[in-house]
């Protein structure tokens, strides 16, 4: 069932638009975080919503377009997702946990705005705060992500098709570098999805970083290939045996990572 689903997508925005117009009303990413006791749980249409927002301030406020490389200093975070989605919707490659120096733009939570200064183009700030709240006070020389994507229009469309074959994705494997183009990262995801045994309805848990492929698949890219949901669980360390068991059936889990 894994192989069928969005069969002829070529990028991962042509998964969530493949998403969008099976069952919208899904929820796609439910998060956690254990630190704060948020939850919040976006369905596939609320999600693409947030995309087409951010895509539009990449596009339109941050002049960001193909060929350009975001450094995303953030932790696995449903605004983190949308970034991601967003940067492939434009025809921007990611680098999550990338060197912000030699990047086009930087997009940082609150642990990375210092190596964030580094970086000569475009710098955003999120908050990360409940609710997708803002900065009590602006950081210097960073837009609040916050205060500036609600403004931003609700429908996306590039001003460039994008290019499968274009480099979409610099992460690490096993230590090692890899460099994924957007036909690559829906092949890598979904042969994650047939290995994990990922199906269409699946509640994927997750407790990885994004910062390497293994946490990107796990926390976004093969249920997303698989037409499951994910739940993402962060500052989750202290939680009990009992907690989780809790957790895993008041979400519906069927498989959980990390």
């Amino acid at each position: 069932m894994t192989a069928t689903f969005a069969a002829d997508a070529r990028t991962p925005a042509d998964l969530l638009r493949s998403a969008l117009d099976g069952d919208p009303a899904r929820p796609l990413v439910t998060f956690y975080d254990d630190g704060t006791g948020e939850r919040v749980e976006l369905s596939v249409r609320t999600f693409d919503n947030w995309v087409a927002k951010t895509s539009n301030l990449l596009q339109d406020e941050l002049g960001a377009g193909p060929g350009d490389r975001a450094a995303l200093l953030l932790p696995a975070h449903w605004q983190t997702a949308v970034w991601l989605l967003a940067c492939w919707s434009v025809g921007v490659a990611a680098a999550p946990g990338g060197d912000p120096e030699p990047a086009d733009l930087v997009v940082s939570g609150p642990d990375g705005l210092e190596a964030a200064q580094a970086c000569s183009g475009e710098r955003v700030a999120l908050a990360l705060r409940p609710l997708g709240g803002r900065f009590p006070q602006r950081p210097a020389g960073f837009l609040d992500y916050a205060a500036e994507v609600p403004a931003q229009g609700d429908r996306f469309a590039p001003y460039s098709p994008v290019d499968p074959e274009a480099v979409a994705l610099e992460t690490e494997t096993g230590g090692l570098p890899l460099r994924l183009t957007g036909e690559e990262v829906v092949q890598h995801a979904r042969a994650g999805a047939a290995r994990l045994g990922i199906a269409p309805g699946s509640r994927v848990l997750s407790t990885l970083p994004y910062d390497t492929w293994e946490g990107l698949e796990a926390g976004l890219l093969a249920p997303l290939a698989a037409g499951a949901s994910v739940v993402l669980c962060r500052n989750s360390a202290e939680l009990s045996a009992e907690q989780w068991e809790q957790r895993t059936a008041s979400e519906r889990v069927t498989l959980r990572l990390g």
